[in-house]
C-alpha cells in the first residue's frame, strides 16, 4: 500500500487550477490557486454541485493552524507532519 499523500486538484471556472491544502470537514476542503497561492477557497461538495466560498489568506492560515492543533491532540503524527509541510510551503 502506498502511504504517500496524494495531491488533489480542482478546476475553478474563473481562477483555473486549484490545489487542495487539506480536508476541513466531511464535505468541505480548503483549496488555493495553484501557482500564486494567494486566493483561497472553502470548497463544499454536495451530491450534485461544488460551492466555492472565497476566504482571506489570514482565514485560511487560521484554519490550517487549527487543523494542525487538532491533529496533535488526536496524536495523528504522520498527518500532522504532512500538513505542517504544506503549511510551511504555503504560508511561510
Amino acid at each position: 500500500m502506498n502511504n504517500q499523500p496524494h495531491e488533489v486538484y480542482l478546476n475553478h471556472p474563473t481562477f483555473g487550477l486549484l490545489y487542495r491544502i487539506c480536508l476541513l470537514k466531511d464535505n468541505q476542503e480548503l483549496f488555493t490557486t495553484l501557482y500564486a497561492q494567494r486566493l483561497f477557497f472553502i470548497v463544499s461538495v454536495s451530491s450534485d454541485a461544488f460551492a466555492f466560498d472565497p476566504i482571506s489568506r489570514t482565514e485560511a492560515r487560521m484554519l490550517v493552524e487549527s487543523m494542525l492543533r487538532r491533529l496533535l491532540l488526536d496524536r495523528e503524527a504522520e498527518k500532522h507532519q504532512q500538513l505542517q509541510t504544506i503549511y510551511q510551503r504555503t504560508f511561510l
